[in-house]
């Protein structure tokens, strides 16, 4: 029984959060731990130094009055001054030495712990953690976008909190040396106050913490009123007054269960404040007695008094304590996703290089989103022959979108497997098969980046190759426009930044064509396109189909449209419905087969062909 009892303080003290902190620091800068270490120890003495030193060229005050500054006691005051004053002055460099500090240590704390995420974020080779709310909320606490209190501040907030608990044991020192019992009580008194105070704190930012999905969604309301992405629709329908105050009523929700903590808090420290009041009247009435009967000397009582005050830093709560307390709440978070993102499943290690060059099958493959109530992919079964090209038509929701994450390997089947040349998708080196996968979403990122990065993402970091380069931007249709950009290849497409540009979606929709063109050309043998000329004008959406065959020869091709003018120009088509393909074949036997592939061709050519005698 004592061994676990021993063994839970040691598992509690390990995982403590103030140590997980020190941790942080070593792994980011061991030199910093030594800098810290010193600041703690100059933090906490100096002012005490400082005090008694001030206070001791007080008490000489009277015989050098008496005497005159010439006088032995004239000169002791002076000498006494000198080194109260360099004291004093030392101690003074403490504000200006932290400020410089915390700077370092916070930028140095920030850019390791936003590193750590960014590379445990990365770590899975899908993008499901990336929709779960649990993993969302503990990456918002992590990073510290919800708050003042960012957890890289804490190394510094943790250093002051330990440098303010030293000066006030040494207050308690200090205070021993006039009655022994008085710097025992102001020690015990503090030391018993502090833990249950400190815990009311960590339990309100544990509060805090786990009201982390709110404040999410508080500052999303606060981001729609200033954020380019949601000004527009905003402004038109008129909902400023609206969005704030979600964000008001949002944030006031997560907060209720804090603060009515912290009024609990308050009613403790309330208590509290009475046996501090005690102490310091015991302390000063005893003080004052026996300077009264001149059982001590002026310097005694100089020295002693301030010494008071300073007892308060062993176990007084302060608005830094609060501070410390929200940042280290958010230190398991950092660790706890860290841990939780690179626990994945060992991946496959088979090479993708060259594949497929059979084809790709999906077998009875299932797939639910982890919120919804029924499968989106049921039982698919569908081939994708190597060279060939497959359109997938199907209504909104049809589950077209899921199967291409499916395809490029973001998302892994609930049931059924997906293999390339008889190969289970899953032993192949997932990177590695995701280069062999071009994609051109329905919602494409618009990166603010130069349109050379924009369209050779597959070789950013390495050596582009500007023939392809140049290729994939003429067969996308988007060269001529590169070209006429104020900086050509070179020009930001973003009007955000120096030097960019406004870019319109049907530009954006062949800058992302030719993103996915140039990586085919550079080795993507399955390339997918998913409404990819959506944004694109009639007259351009016919050049890009015109020299379709050409522009996929020898690629694996799945184009995504509901544009059946589009479609009937694959190999063969597939219809998506129910989570399952019910009818496969090319566009003349489907339409004769009369089922839904034929109902809706017939349904989109009688809208244009009652536009035609409109006309």
């Amino acid at each position: 029984m004592r061994f676990r009892q021993w063994r839970r303080a040691v598992l509690r003290v390990r995982d403590s959060p103030r140590l997980r902190v020190i941790r942080l620091v070593s792994e980011t800068n061991r030199r910093l731990i030594t800098v810290m270490v010193l600041y703690v120890l100059a933090d906490g003495f100096l002012p005490i130094v400082a005090l008694i030193a001030l206070g001791r060229a007080v008490g000489k005050i009277p015989p050098a009055i008496e005497h005159g500054l010439g006088s032995p006691s004239g000169h002791a005051l002076l000498v006494a001054l000198v080194v109260g004053t360099a004291a004093y002055g030392v101690s003074l460099l403490r504000s200006p030495a932290e400020a410089l500090l915390e700077a370092y240590c916070s930028a140095a704390m920030q850019t390791g712990m936003q590193r750590r995420l960014a590379r445990a974020v990365c770590a899975p080779e899908g993008i499901e953690h990336l929709e779960n709310p649990e993993v969302l909320d503990r990456l918002a606490s992590a990073s510290g976008e919800l708050s003042s209190s960012a957890p890289a501040d804490a190394p510094m907030a943790l250093a002051s909190a330990f440098g303010d608990r030293l000066g006030g044991f040494l207050a308690c020192v200090t205070l021993a040396t006039f009655r022994w019992w008085i710097g025992v009580m102001f020690l015990i008194g503090w030391t018993a106050i502090r833990p249950p105070l400190r815990q009311a704190l960590a339990s309100r930012a544990t509060l805090v913490r786990a009201a982390t999905g709110e404040l999410r969604h508080s500052w999303f309301y606060l981001g729609c009123s200033y954020r380019p992405a949601y000004a527009k629709e905003v402004r038109l329908f008129g909902l400023g007054d609206w969005v704030l105050d979600r964000h008001r009523a949002t944030w006031l929700a997560g907060m209720a269960a804090p603060w009515r903590q912290m009024r609990t808090f308050q009613r403790q420290a309330l208590l509290f404040g009475i046996v501090v009041a005690a102490m310091y009247l015991t302390g000063a009435g005893v003080l004052g007695l026996a300077a009264y009967h001149h059982e001590i000397a002026l310097g005694t009582v100089a020295v002693m008094l301030p010494m008071f005050a300073s007892t308060m830093q062993v176990g007084g709560i302060t608005m830094a304590d609060v501070s410390l307390e929200q940042m280290l709440a958010a230190v398991p978070d950092l660790d706890e996703t860290i841990a939780r993102l690179r626990a994945t499943p060992v991946p496959g290690a088979a090479d993708a290089s060259g594949l497929p060059a059979s084809q790709v099958r999906f077998e009875g493959v299932s797939y639910q989103y982890a919120a919804g109530s029924r499968p989106v992919i049921d039982g698919l079964d569908l081939e994708l022959t190597a060279g060939q090209s497959l359109a997938l038509v199907g209504i909104n929701g049809a589950g077209k979108t899921t199967l291409v994450t499916l395809l490029a390997r973001l998302r892994d089947p609930g049931g059924g497997r997906i293999t390339v040349d008889g190969t289970n998708i899953r032993d192949l080196d997932a990177r590695s098969w995701q280069r062999q996968v071009a994609v051109v979403y329905q919602d494409f990122t618009r990166y603010p980046l130069t349109a050379r990065e924009n369209v050779a993402f597959r070789d950013l970091g390495a050596d582009v190759d500007e023939a392809a380069l140049v290729k994939a931007a003429e067969q996308a249709g988007a060269l001529e426009l590169i070209r006429g950009l104020p900086h050509g290849w070179d020009t930001i497409c973003s009007p955000g930044y120096a030097g960019g540009t406004d870019v319109s979606g049907g530009q954006w929709q062949r800058i992302a064509l030719a993103r996915a063109l140039y990586a085919a050309a550079r080795g993507a043998r399955v390339l997918v396109l998913d409404e990819p000329t959506a944004q694109l004008d009639v007259r351009a959406e016919a050049a890009f189909y015109g020299s379709f065959l050409e522009l996929t020869a020898g690629l694996t091709t799945m184009v995504i449209s509901h544009r059946f003018a589009t479609v009937r120009r694959a190999s063969r088509i597939a219809v998506l419905d129910g989570g399952r393909i019910t009818e496969l074949g090319s566009h003349d036997e489907l339409v004769a087969a009369g089922g839904s592939y034929a109902e809706m061709f017939a349904l989109q050519a009688a809208q244009f062909t009652q536009g035609a005698h409109r006309g």
